[in-house]
Protein backbone atom coordinates (compact mmCIF):
# COMPACT_ATOMS: atom_id res chain seq x y z
CA UNK A 1 0.00 0.00 0.00
CA UNK A 2 2.98 2.25 -0.54
CA UNK A 3 2.51 5.16 -2.90
CA UNK A 4 -0.95 5.93 -4.20
CA UNK A 5 -3.96 4.11 -2.78
CA UNK A 6 -5.75 2.24 -5.57
CA UNK A 7 -9.54 2.53 -5.53
CA UNK A 8 -11.84 0.42 -7.66
CA UNK A 9 -15.46 1.36 -8.37
CA UNK A 10 -18.23 -1.22 -8.68
CA UNK A 11 -20.96 0.22 -10.88
CA UNK A 12 -20.78 2.86 -13.60
CA UNK A 13 -23.76 5.15 -12.96
CA UNK A 14 -24.03 8.81 -11.99
CA UNK A 15 -22.87 8.46 -8.38
CA UNK A 16 -19.92 6.39 -9.55
CA UNK A 17 -19.04 9.27 -11.87
CA UNK A 18 -19.04 11.79 -9.03
CA UNK A 19 -16.74 9.52 -7.01
CA UNK A 20 -14.45 9.01 -10.01
CA UNK A 21 -14.11 12.74 -10.58
CA UNK A 22 -13.46 13.23 -6.86
CA UNK A 23 -10.77 10.54 -6.72
CA UNK A 24 -9.00 12.12 -9.69
CA UNK A 25 -8.68 15.37 -7.75
CA UNK A 26 -7.46 13.83 -4.50
CA UNK A 27 -3.84 13.48 -3.46
CA UNK A 28 -2.40 10.10 -2.60
CA UNK A 29 -5.33 8.30 -4.20
CA UNK A 30 -5.70 6.80 -7.65
CA UNK A 31 -8.84 5.88 -9.55
CA UNK A 32 -7.50 2.51 -10.61
CA UNK A 33 -10.41 0.41 -11.90
CA UNK A 34 -14.10 0.29 -12.69
CA UNK A 35 -16.37 -2.73 -13.10
CA UNK A 36 -19.78 -3.05 -14.70
CA UNK A 37 -21.84 -6.05 -15.72
CA UNK A 38 -21.68 -4.61 -19.23
CA UNK A 39 -18.10 -4.30 -20.47
CA UNK A 40 -18.99 -1.49 -22.84
CA UNK A 41 -20.21 0.64 -19.92
CA UNK A 42 -16.99 0.00 -18.03
CA UNK A 43 -14.95 0.92 -21.11
CA UNK A 44 -16.85 4.17 -21.65
CA UNK A 45 -16.54 5.05 -17.96
CA UNK A 46 -12.81 4.27 -17.93
CA UNK A 47 -12.29 6.39 -21.01
CA UNK A 48 -14.16 9.32 -19.51
CA UNK A 49 -12.50 9.28 -16.10
CA UNK A 50 -9.12 7.73 -16.85
CA UNK A 51 -9.33 4.35 -15.10
CA UNK A 52 -6.39 2.10 -15.79
CA UNK A 53 -8.58 -1.02 -15.73
CA UNK A 54 -12.11 -1.60 -17.01
CA UNK A 55 -13.78 -4.88 -16.13
CA UNK A 56 -16.94 -6.48 -17.50
CA UNK A 57 -17.63 -8.41 -14.30
CA UNK A 58 -17.43 -7.73 -10.60
CA UNK A 59 -15.45 -10.94 -10.09
CA UNK A 60 -12.57 -9.53 -12.14
CA UNK A 61 -12.46 -6.41 -9.99
CA UNK A 62 -12.37 -8.23 -6.64
CA UNK A 63 -9.59 -10.57 -7.81
CA UNK A 64 -7.33 -7.73 -8.95
CA UNK A 65 -4.49 -7.77 -6.42
CA UNK A 66 -3.71 -4.09 -6.97
CA UNK A 67 -7.10 -2.88 -5.72
CA UNK A 68 -6.84 -1.49 -2.17
CA UNK A 69 -10.46 -0.37 -1.67
CA UNK A 70 -13.72 -0.95 -3.55
CA UNK A 71 -16.43 1.68 -3.63
CA UNK A 72 -19.85 0.13 -4.32
CA UNK A 73 -22.20 2.33 -6.36
CA UNK A 74 -24.85 -0.17 -7.45
CA UNK A 75 -28.62 -0.18 -6.64
CA UNK A 76 -29.62 -0.74 -2.99
CA UNK A 77 -30.86 -4.24 -3.71
CA UNK A 78 -27.40 -5.30 -4.91
CA UNK A 79 -25.29 -3.93 -2.05
CA UNK A 80 -25.43 -7.07 0.06
CA UNK A 81 -24.26 -9.46 -2.66
CA UNK A 82 -21.70 -6.99 -4.01
CA UNK A 83 -20.17 -6.25 -0.61
CA UNK A 84 -20.13 -9.92 0.34
CA UNK A 85 -18.25 -10.73 -2.87
CA UNK A 86 -15.64 -8.09 -2.00
CA UNK A 87 -15.23 -9.34 1.56
CA UNK A 88 -14.91 -12.96 0.38
CA UNK A 89 -11.86 -11.84 -1.61
CA UNK A 90 -10.43 -9.74 1.20
CA UNK A 91 -11.21 -6.39 -0.41
CA UNK A 92 -12.04 -3.44 1.89
CA UNK A 93 -15.47 -1.96 1.13
CA UNK A 94 -16.96 1.52 1.11
CA UNK A 95 -20.62 0.90 0.25
CA UNK A 96 -23.06 3.59 -0.83
CA UNK A 97 -26.13 4.35 1.25
CA UNK A 98 -28.51 2.85 1.97
CA UNK A 99 -25.98 0.32 3.26
CA UNK A 100 -28.24 -2.64 2.42
CA UNK A 101 -31.92 -3.19 1.72
CA UNK A 102 -32.67 -4.26 5.29
CA UNK A 103 -31.15 -4.85 8.72
CA UNK A 104 -30.82 -8.63 8.31
CA UNK A 105 -28.53 -8.11 5.33
CA UNK A 106 -26.55 -5.43 7.18
CA UNK A 107 -26.10 -7.66 10.23
CA UNK A 108 -24.89 -10.58 8.13
CA UNK A 109 -22.44 -8.39 6.20
CA UNK A 110 -21.01 -6.80 9.34
CA UNK A 111 -20.58 -10.21 11.00
CA UNK A 112 -18.92 -11.58 7.85
CA UNK A 113 -16.50 -8.64 7.61
CA UNK A 114 -15.51 -9.05 11.26
CA UNK A 115 -15.01 -12.80 10.83
CA UNK A 116 -12.82 -12.21 7.77
CA UNK A 117 -11.05 -9.21 9.26
CA UNK A 118 -11.98 -7.01 6.29
CA UNK A 119 -12.79 -3.29 6.50
CA UNK A 120 -16.41 -2.35 5.81
CA UNK A 121 -18.01 1.13 5.86
CA UNK A 122 -21.10 2.95 4.65
CA UNK A 123 -20.67 5.93 2.32
CA UNK A 124 -23.22 8.18 4.04
CA UNK A 125 -21.09 11.22 3.24
CA UNK A 126 -22.63 13.68 5.71
CA UNK A 127 -21.30 11.56 8.58
CA UNK A 128 -17.72 12.28 7.50
CA UNK A 129 -17.94 15.99 6.67
CA UNK A 130 -15.91 18.42 8.84
CA UNK A 131 -18.94 20.73 8.89
CA UNK A 132 -20.72 18.21 11.13
CA UNK A 133 -18.26 18.99 13.92
CA UNK A 134 -18.98 22.71 13.49
CA UNK A 135 -22.74 22.15 13.72
CA UNK A 136 -22.31 20.06 16.86
CA UNK A 137 -20.04 22.69 18.40
CA UNK A 138 -22.58 25.45 17.72
CA UNK A 139 -25.38 23.48 19.33
CA UNK A 140 -23.18 22.41 22.21
CA UNK A 141 -22.14 26.00 22.94
CA UNK A 142 -25.59 26.79 24.31
CA UNK A 143 -26.07 29.69 21.90
CA UNK A 144 -29.63 28.53 21.13
CA UNK A 145 -30.19 27.25 24.65
CA UNK A 146 -31.25 23.64 25.03
CA UNK A 147 -32.13 22.06 21.66
CA UNK A 148 -35.67 20.72 21.84
CA UNK A 149 -37.02 20.26 18.33
CA UNK A 150 -35.50 19.40 14.97
CA UNK A 151 -36.91 19.46 11.45
CA UNK A 152 -35.27 18.10 8.31
CA UNK A 153 -36.57 18.21 4.75
CA UNK A 154 -35.06 16.55 1.71
CA UNK A 155 -36.85 16.14 -1.57
CA UNK A 156 -35.97 16.01 -5.25
CA UNK A 157 -38.10 15.48 -8.35
CA UNK A 158 -36.45 12.20 -9.26
CA UNK A 159 -39.42 9.87 -9.64
CA UNK A 160 -38.44 9.40 -13.29
CA UNK A 161 -35.32 7.46 -12.20
CA UNK A 162 -36.24 3.82 -12.94
CA UNK A 163 -34.50 2.23 -9.93
CA UNK A 164 -36.45 4.47 -7.52
CA UNK A 165 -39.75 3.12 -8.85
CA UNK A 166 -38.71 -0.51 -8.77
CA UNK A 167 -39.52 -2.57 -5.64
CA UNK A 168 -37.11 -5.28 -6.81
CA UNK A 169 -34.30 -2.70 -6.59
CA UNK A 170 -35.38 -1.50 -3.12
CA UNK A 171 -36.69 1.75 -4.57
CA UNK A 172 -38.63 4.54 -2.90
CA UNK A 173 -37.86 7.75 -1.05
CA UNK A 174 -36.89 6.29 2.33
CA UNK A 175 -33.72 4.42 1.38
CA UNK A 176 -32.61 7.05 -1.11
CA UNK A 177 -33.29 10.42 0.54
CA UNK A 178 -35.08 9.64 3.80
CA UNK A 179 -31.91 7.98 5.04
CA UNK A 180 -30.31 11.45 5.13
CA UNK A 181 -33.06 12.96 7.27
CA UNK A 182 -32.81 10.05 9.71
CA UNK A 183 -29.04 10.36 9.91
CA UNK A 184 -29.33 14.11 10.44
CA UNK A 185 -31.54 13.55 13.47
CA UNK A 186 -29.34 10.78 14.86
CA UNK A 187 -26.16 12.82 14.41
CA UNK A 188 -27.55 15.76 16.38
CA UNK A 189 -30.12 14.27 18.78
CA UNK A 190 -28.73 10.75 19.16
CA UNK A 191 -30.54 7.43 19.03
CA UNK A 192 -32.35 7.33 22.39
CA UNK A 193 -35.72 7.15 20.63
CA UNK A 194 -38.87 6.28 22.54
CA UNK A 195 -41.49 6.31 19.77
CA UNK A 196 -41.76 6.61 15.98
CA UNK A 197 -44.85 7.82 14.13
CA UNK A 198 -44.81 7.93 10.34
CA UNK A 199 -46.84 7.83 7.15
CA UNK A 200 -46.23 7.87 3.42
CA UNK A 201 -47.82 8.07 0.01
CA UNK A 202 -47.13 5.39 -2.56
CA UNK A 203 -46.02 5.20 -6.18
CA UNK A 204 -48.05 3.07 -8.60
CA UNK A 205 -45.39 0.40 -8.16
CA UNK A 206 -45.93 0.25 -4.39
CA UNK A 207 -42.89 2.00 -2.92
CA UNK A 208 -42.99 5.23 -0.92
CA UNK A 209 -42.85 8.47 -2.91
CA UNK A 210 -43.22 10.91 0.00
CA UNK A 211 -42.96 10.29 3.71
CA UNK A 212 -43.20 12.01 7.05
CA UNK A 213 -41.46 10.61 10.12
CA UNK A 214 -41.62 11.88 13.71
CA UNK A 215 -39.07 10.66 16.25
CA UNK A 216 -40.00 11.17 19.88
CA UNK A 217 -37.02 10.93 22.23
CA UNK A 218 -36.99 9.68 25.81
CA UNK A 219 -35.67 13.05 27.02
CA UNK A 220 -38.55 14.94 25.39
CA UNK A 221 -36.85 16.02 22.18
CA UNK A 222 -38.77 15.66 18.92
CA UNK A 223 -37.53 15.37 15.33
CA UNK A 224 -39.84 15.88 12.34
CA UNK A 225 -38.44 14.44 9.10
CA UNK A 226 -39.79 14.71 5.56
CA UNK A 227 -38.46 13.22 2.34
CA UNK A 228 -39.74 12.92 -1.21
CA UNK A 229 -38.88 11.82 -4.73
CA UNK A 230 -41.72 13.84 -6.28
CA UNK A 231 -41.20 17.34 -4.85
CA UNK A 232 -38.37 19.82 -4.53
CA UNK A 233 -37.64 20.75 -0.93
CA UNK A 234 -35.56 23.49 0.69
CA UNK A 235 -33.15 20.81 2.02
CA UNK A 236 -32.98 22.67 5.33
CA UNK A 237 -32.37 21.25 8.76
CA UNK A 238 -33.54 23.49 11.60
CA UNK A 239 -32.77 22.97 15.27
CA UNK A 240 -35.00 24.88 17.68
CA UNK A 241 -33.81 25.64 21.21
CA UNK A 242 -34.96 27.48 24.31
CA UNK A 243 -33.04 30.66 23.38
CA UNK A 244 -33.11 30.64 19.57
CA UNK A 245 -32.68 28.37 16.59
CA UNK A 246 -30.11 27.32 14.00
CA UNK A 247 -30.66 26.73 10.28
CA UNK A 248 -28.47 24.25 8.42
CA UNK A 249 -28.46 24.76 4.66
CA UNK A 250 -28.59 21.49 2.73
CA UNK A 251 -28.66 18.49 5.05
CA UNK A 252 -27.52 16.42 2.05
CA UNK A 253 -24.23 18.33 1.75
CA UNK A 254 -23.80 20.84 4.58
CA UNK A 255 -23.28 24.32 3.14
CA UNK A 256 -23.64 26.52 6.23
CA UNK A 257 -25.28 27.04 9.60
CA UNK A 258 -26.94 30.30 10.61
CA UNK A 259 -27.80 31.04 14.23
CA UNK A 260 -30.76 33.22 15.23
CA UNK A 261 -31.47 34.55 18.72
CA UNK A 262 -34.79 34.73 20.56
CA UNK A 263 -35.60 37.99 18.71
CA UNK A 264 -35.17 36.24 15.34
CA UNK A 265 -32.03 38.26 14.65
CA UNK A 266 -29.03 36.65 13.00
CA UNK A 267 -26.43 36.02 15.70
CA UNK A 268 -23.77 33.98 13.86
CA UNK A 269 -22.96 32.38 10.53
CA UNK A 270 -20.59 29.52 9.70
CA UNK A 271 -19.78 28.44 6.16
CA UNK A 272 -18.57 25.00 5.17
CA UNK A 273 -14.96 24.73 3.99
CA UNK A 274 -14.20 24.36 0.30
CA UNK A 275 -14.34 20.80 -0.92
CA UNK A 276 -13.92 18.73 -4.07
CA UNK A 277 -17.39 17.19 -3.95
CA UNK A 278 -17.77 16.10 -0.34
CA UNK A 279 -17.08 12.47 -1.23
CA UNK A 280 -13.39 12.89 -0.41
CA UNK A 281 -14.00 12.83 3.35
CA UNK A 282 -15.45 9.31 3.39
CA UNK A 283 -12.60 8.08 1.21
CA UNK A 284 -9.98 9.70 3.44
CA UNK A 285 -11.62 8.24 6.55
CA UNK A 286 -11.71 4.77 4.98
CA UNK A 287 -8.07 4.89 3.92
CA UNK A 288 -6.99 6.03 7.37
CA UNK A 289 -8.97 3.23 9.04
CA UNK A 290 -7.56 0.62 6.65
CA UNK A 291 -4.00 1.79 7.27
CA UNK A 292 -4.65 1.60 11.00
CA UNK A 293 -5.96 -1.94 10.47
CA UNK A 294 -9.44 -1.06 11.69
CA UNK A 295 -12.57 -2.79 10.42
CA UNK A 296 -14.87 0.25 10.61
CA UNK A 297 -14.89 4.04 10.49
CA UNK A 298 -15.26 5.96 13.73
CA UNK A 299 -17.58 8.47 12.01
CA UNK A 300 -20.04 5.70 11.06
CA UNK A 301 -19.36 2.56 13.10
CA UNK A 302 -20.99 -0.77 12.38
CA UNK A 303 -23.34 -0.41 15.35
CA UNK A 304 -24.73 2.84 13.96
CA UNK A 305 -25.08 1.40 10.45
CA UNK A 306 -27.16 -1.44 11.85
CA UNK A 307 -29.25 0.90 14.01
CA UNK A 308 -30.22 3.04 11.01
CA UNK A 309 -31.17 -0.05 9.01
CA UNK A 310 -33.32 -1.33 11.88
CA UNK A 311 -35.10 2.03 12.08
CA UNK A 312 -35.88 1.94 8.37
CA UNK A 313 -37.08 -1.67 8.62
CA UNK A 314 -39.46 -0.66 11.41
CA UNK A 315 -40.78 2.27 9.41
CA UNK A 316 -41.32 0.16 6.29
CA UNK A 317 -43.24 -2.39 8.32
CA UNK A 318 -45.64 0.35 9.38
CA UNK A 319 -46.12 1.19 5.69
CA UNK A 320 -46.48 -2.48 4.67
CA UNK A 321 -43.67 -2.12 2.15
CA UNK A 322 -41.90 -5.42 1.56
CA UNK A 323 -39.47 -5.86 -1.31
CA UNK A 324 -39.96 -8.94 -3.55
CA UNK A 325 -36.64 -10.52 -2.55
CA UNK A 326 -37.61 -10.14 1.12
CA UNK A 327 -40.83 -12.09 0.48
CA UNK A 328 -38.83 -14.79 -1.28
CA UNK A 329 -36.47 -15.01 1.67
CA UNK A 330 -39.39 -15.23 4.11
CA UNK A 331 -40.93 -18.02 2.03
CA UNK A 332 -37.65 -19.95 2.00
CA UNK A 333 -37.28 -19.60 5.77
CA UNK A 334 -40.87 -20.72 6.31
CA UNK A 335 -40.37 -23.80 4.14
CA UNK A 336 -37.12 -24.57 5.96
CA UNK A 337 -38.80 -24.20 9.34
CA UNK A 338 -41.63 -26.55 8.32
CA UNK A 339 -39.11 -29.08 7.08
CA UNK A 340 -37.25 -28.99 10.38
CA UNK A 341 -40.39 -29.51 12.48
CA UNK A 342 -40.47 -32.80 14.33
CA UNK A 343 -43.62 -34.87 13.71
CA UNK A 344 -46.11 -34.97 16.52
CA UNK A 345 -45.73 -38.40 18.10
CA UNK A 346 -49.35 -38.31 19.22
CA UNK A 347 -50.73 -37.55 15.78
CA UNK A 348 -52.26 -40.20 13.54
CA UNK A 349 -50.17 -41.36 10.62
Amino acid sequence: MLGKFNVGIMGAGNIAGVMADTLNKMKGVRLYAVASREKVKADVFAGKYGCKKAYGSYEELVTDKKVDLIYIATPHSEHFANARLCIEHGKPVLCEKAFTANAAQAEELIKFSEEKGVFLAEAIWTRYMPMLATIREVLGSGVIGEPKTLTANLGYVIDNVPRLQEPALAGGALLDVGVYTLNFALMLFGGNIDKIVSNCTYTKTGVDEQNSITLQYKDGKVAHLNSSIVSQSDRKGIIYGTKGFAVVENINNFASITVYDSSYKKAAFYKAPKQISGYEYEVEASIQAIREKKLECEAMPHSEILYVMKLMDSIRRDWNIVYPFERQQEDKEEVKAIGQMEPDKNSEE
